[in-house]
């Protein structure tokens, strides 16, 4: 038994949610539209670790100080590290929390999508199962409708890439991670690359709209320096 099973009630919610929206609009369309639903319910836990994010961004050069300044003190490093987070309300581990809240909603929509509890997957798009997979398409439509899928999963993975590149709080390499969504849509039936794209461009506007300039103006540009004891 997978371990993701302790997750069927609630696929099965999800299922249904789907499987009612799919009486109004084509399967696929359902499946796109349950997708933003749910990570629009998400959206405050996403404001949350934007908060935080640009609170890090803030802090980062007087982190940087302080990790020069007290190098060779660990214990006075870290004690002033402390003081600062006090000082700006927020903690080091401050966007990890939002972030493990919203993987139980993304791991009901993966095994949703990928295993299709009912009939989820005997729809269609352009004449191509939602079941199907890209390693095994065979006939034009599926090239055409997977070679799309995978087009607009690279465009967002490039501008993603691009975006952290000129982020705040560089992440060297780690931006490139963002090219694993189109590899991974490479093994998922077409169902689950829906959701994917869904998903991922919901996260590259959510991601603009909150970081934003206009979003941070009112927040602090400075952060006092802790004083010497």
């Amino acid at each position: 038994m997978s371990v993701l099973s302790v997750l069927d009630p609630a696929v099965r919610l999800a299922h249904a949610a789907v499987a009612a929206l799919a009486t109004a609009v084509p399967t696929a369309v359902a499946i796109v539209l349950f997708t933003l639903a749910v990570r629009a319910a998400l959206h405050p836990l996403a404001r949350s670790a934007a908060r935080a994010e640009r609170a890090r961004a803030r802090l980062a050069p007087e982190v940087a100080r302080l990790r020069e300044r007290h190098a060779k003190d660990p214990a006075r490093l870290n004690r002033e590290l402390l003081a600062l987070h006090r000082a700006e309300g927020t903690g080091p581990f401050a966007g990890l929390l939002p972030a493990l809240l919203q993987a139980p909603f993304f791991s009901v929509m993966y095994r949703l999508f990928t295993t299709a509890p009912g009939h989820l997957l005997d729809a269609t798009l352009a004449g191509v199962p939602l079941a199907a997979r890209p390693l095994a398409a065979h006939t034009p439509a599926q090239f055409a409708v997977f070679a799309a899928l995978e087009a607009a999963l690279l465009a967002l993975a490039w501008s993603g890439a691009r975006r952290a590149k000129h982020a705040p709080v560089p992440t060297g390499p780690l931006r490139w991670l963002a090219f694993g969504t189109p590899l991974f849509a490479l093994l998922l039936p077409l169902a689950g690359g829906l959701y994917l794209l869904a998903s991922t461009a919901w996260t590259a506007a959510e991601r603009w709209y909150l970081h934003r300039p206009a979003a941070g103006a009112g927040a602090p540009q400075a952060v006092g320096r802790q004083a010497a004891r």
